[in-house]
């Protein structure tokens, strides 16, 4: 299988964008470098989480009409987090959030589509999730891609290694908590593993399962069903 590190998409991700697409893999033009200017292009992310290792990360493919906001939401689903927390994207020194008031004040608007911030290959974003725990992610653009059919919903291709627990206490705090987890003698053992839970395993990275979360949360809303037109006709009475 190749790797997406050397240009080549593995055969993985081609199954999981024929899922994505219908059931039909659209195939990618890797030619367009050049500023956005269609929402059927698609931005291909490295989403790495800083000052940990090794290195928890995720590569991502996001639709060009998506807001930062809804790779908020893409990027909370890919690691794992709750989404409960406040963040911060800053891109070319420009720092964008929620309209919530209790988040970052004077922040620009998240709700701007990724096709007019003039996005490229080599692009690096940052994003924080959690003023508290500080978790500071890069957000590198590695490629522009043009499917022959749009990608409606963003998928993950790959990663490495489940994220931390939200609430775990930053990089020092996650580190404390693997120590302690690792360490069956460890004061804080027992109580540190029934808080992280059973399903929780710092070295798995569930594909399939981060895919099949990024398809609900993005799932388009259901039309309401559409009542049956009642039949003029008259029955008569027995």
């Amino acid at each position: 299988m190749a790797s997406t590190e050397g240009g080549n998409w593995p055969h993985r991700a081609w199954r999981l964008l024929k899922i994505v697409l219908g059931g039909r893999p659209g195939r990618i033009s890797e030619g367009t470098t050049a500023t956005w200017t269609a929402s059927r292009e698609v931005l291909q992310v490295k989403v790495a989480l800083l000052d940990i290792e090794p290195t928890i990360w995720r590569r991502l493919l996001i639709p060009g009409h998506h807001t930062l906001a809804e790779l908020h939401d893409a990027i909370q689903v890919a690691f794992g987090w709750e989404g409960w927390h406040g963040h911060l994207f800053t891109v070319r020194g420009r720092e964008y959030g929620s309209r919530d008031p209790a988040e970052v004040a004077g922040a620009r608007d998240e709700r701007i589509p990724l096709a007019k911030l003039d996005l490229k290959p080599g692009t690096s974003i940052r994003y924080v999730h959690d003023f508290g725990d500080n978790w500071v992610h890069e957000i590198l653009v590695e490629k522009v891609l043009v499917p022959e059919e749009p990608i409606v919903a963003p998928v993950c291709l790959e990663g490495k290694r489940a994220g931390p627990p939200d609430d775990s206490g930053g990089p020092l705090g996650f580190k404390h908590l693997l120590k302690a987890l690792r360490n069956p003698k460890h004061p804080e053992h027992r109580n540190l593993k029934e808080w992280v839970g059973t399903d929780w395993r710092p070295e798995t990275f569930r594909l399939d399962e981060v895919n099949a979360k990024l398809r609900d949360t993005f799932a388009p809303a259901e039309a309401p069903p559409t009542r049956k037109a009642e039949s003029s006709e008259r029955h008569p009475r027995g």
